[in-house]
């Protein structure tokens, strides 16, 4: 027996002096993300998020595994800590492989509040007729948007009624809206789909090659789809062949304007036409309509409002608007295009909510002559040519080819409240 003790005892020894080796330089490391999320002003998560009990908490550390964007979870002092907040999804699988139930899956925070609308398990609101599904309502999971979908057009069946002429006017393309106006198209319902950009709604504006994790879905027309595992590009792919496959319609480019109540049912206004219909399924992404600049010349076909490919912009004047993660990577992104001339205007004084990775690259950007910044400025016009920039006082005419506005998106809250839909705030409540 003392052989065995003097052979085990020295390994169990070093085996934990090796792991308490391991605990204290992977605590110093998440601890360092932490101070550097403080310090970047990035502590205030987008969506749904987990809220880990540390009582619950055993540290197994499953949820840290688990989490497909990999660097939002990370462990301290034996227990799980949310290290980054900006860069969570929503996937929930954090609560799912956490074996003591120590996680919950909340909205907002004690400081920044979140407005989701109220919706039944049916996906109808409050108001009889109108529905929501996916981002909108809180549920930013591919595979939980396109259940949505499919699950509230099963609702609207029952409010057939031939005294308007639509079913239902399905508002946004993303993977609640596709799912539903698939589900329309079997069903046989008088649907339209109307959307304010292209098919795929935010998913078309991730960054390229992005890992989309979309699970095994059922969608309309198709069946079971299993895609695990898929890229930004490959998903929006398959998307577009069963859009051509099946043959069903979108209006894109169109923008939602307002929804009024009529005797039976709504009049859905859009940039375009008019609908009347018996029911609306709100399918929109909670980035809203994009934040206009409300200046002369805005309306011009050279103002986009996010940046797709960065190379159709060589050798072009661009000029990109907003303080944000997508106005800094939009134009250190587009620096780094062969004879580009780019410019970076902002209203404030610094960029204190962009993460510290895109400040670094602007600013070496901006010392190596390749970008331009115009802290504390505002637009004041766009010309064909040119754009009339206000800089602390100072008016200043810019020769532009292109202006890019990254300036967030406006939800439709007011116009759900104005129709009667109770949206309730909430600060890390489930």
């Amino acid at each position: 027996m003392l052989i065995y003790a003097l052979i085990y005892i020295p390994l169990v020894i070093a085996a934990w002096y090796i792991y308490v080796r391991f605990s204290r330089r992977r605590d110093q490391r998440n601890l360092a993300r932490i101070e550097a999320t403080v310090s970047s002003g990035l502590t205030e998560p987008f969506s749904l998020h987990p809220f880990i009990d540390p009582y619950k908490c055993l540290g197994s550390g499953a949820c840290v595994l688990a989490c497909p964007e990999g660097d939002v979870l990370g462990m301290i002092g034996g227990k799980s800590k949310l290290i980054n907040p900006t860069h969570c999804i929503g996937h929930g699988a954090c609560r799912s492989a956490c074996p003591h139930e120590a996680i919950t899956l909340v909205f907002g925070t004690e400081k920044r509040g979140i407005d989701i609308p109220h919706v039944s398990p049916t996906f109808e609101t409050n108001v009889p007729g109108i529905f929501i599904a996916g981002e909108l309502g809180g549920m930013g999971l591919i595979r939980n948007a396109v259940e949505q979908g499919r699950q509230a057009i099963d609702s609207i069946r029952k409010y057939r009624d031939h005294r308007a002429p639509l079913d239902v006017v399905i508002v946004g393309a993303g993977p609640a809206g596709f799912s539903a106006s698939l589900a329309a198209m079997q069903h046989k319902l008088r649907a339209v789909t109307i959307e304010q950009e292209t098919l795929g709604g935010r998913v078309f504006h991730y960054p390229r090659a992005k890992i989309v994790m979309l699970q095994t879905a059922t969608l309309p027309l198709v069946g079971k789809v299993k895609l695990t595992s898929a890229s930004k590009e490959s998903l929006l792919e398959f998307w577009q062949g069963i859009e051509r496959k099946t043959g069903v319609k979108i209006h894109y480019h169109e923008r939602m304007d307002s929804i009024v109540k009529t005797d039976t049912g709504f009049l859905v206004k859009s940039s375009k036409e008019s609908y009347e219909t018996r029911t609306v399924l709100l399918a929109v992404g909670r980035g809203g309509t994009p934040r206009k600049l409300e200046v002369p010349g805005e309306e011009l076909p050279k103002v986009v409002y996010r940046m797709i490919d960065p190379e159709q912009y060589r050798a072009r004047r661009v000029l990109v608007v907003g303080g944000g993660d997508a106005a800094l990577e939009a134009a250190h992104r587009l620096a780094d295009q062969p004879g580009a001339t780019v410019a970076l205007s902002y209203r404030g004084n610094a960029f204190g909510r962009a993460k510290p990775a895109n400040r670094e690259k602007v600013e070496a950007a901006e010392r190596t002559g390749r970008l331009r910044v115009l802290l504390n400025s505002q637009i004041k016009a766009v010309t064909p040519d040119a754009v009339i920039v206000d800089q602390a006082g100072r008016e200043e005419r810019l020769l532009n080819d292109a202006v890019i506005v990254c300036a967030g998106g406006v939800l439709p809250t007011e116009m759900l409240k104005s129709i009667g839909v109770w949206v309730q705030t909430k600060y890390g409540e489930a």
